[in-house]
């Protein structure tokens, strides 16, 4: 340790250059990494635009749909149907987002869930899991299940 100007030690005046050129460094790559990230949004977004949209369907084939839905596992992460878990996958029925959402995700989904592209299932399968997913029916009100209204307290243990 080597002593400049009385008490101020020179370890100490290195020890804040060090931090100051970490600081710039960790700057640059903060930077370098939204660059990418707002790069990669663009490119996803071209992407996306240039994906052919999906028509609207007349209809889908609930039943086949109901089939291709546990044929491609979607089952394990959404249940059974559609209701979702906060541990492995979002509720997607009983009221599916609109069918071009609903294909767009599916080919190119943006959390764990894998990609489903065209070699993997076609967008007439895809129609008929949406039939599927629209047909089911709507969960009961919440306020009409007798285990969820509130019980009066009666004192006893």
């Amino acid at each position: 340790m080597v002593r400049i100007f009385g008490r101020i030690e020179l370890d100490r005046l290195t020890e804040g250059m060090h931090s100051f050129r970490s600081a710039r460094v960790l700057f640059a790559w903060a930077m370098l990494g939204l660059c990418a990230t707002v790069t990669t949004s663009r490119a996803h977004a071209q992407d996306l635009d240039s994906m052919p949209k999906v028509a609207a369907p007349s209809r889908g084939d609930p039943q086949n749909g109901k089939r291709l839905y546990d044929k491609y596992g979607c089952y394990e992460c959404h249940g059974g149907q559609g209701q979702g878990s906060p541990l492995s996958g979002p509720r997607i029925g009983p009221s599916p987002t609109p069918l071009s959402g609903f294909v767009t995700y599916i080919r190119r989904p943006t959390g764990q869930m894998p990609p489903y592209t065209r070699r993997i299932t076609t967008d007439a399968e895809l129609i008929d899991m949406y039939a599927f997913l629209q047909s089911l029916p709507q969960p009961p009100d919440v306020a009409k299940i007798p285990l969820l209204k509130a019980q009066p307290a009666t004192g006893k243990r």
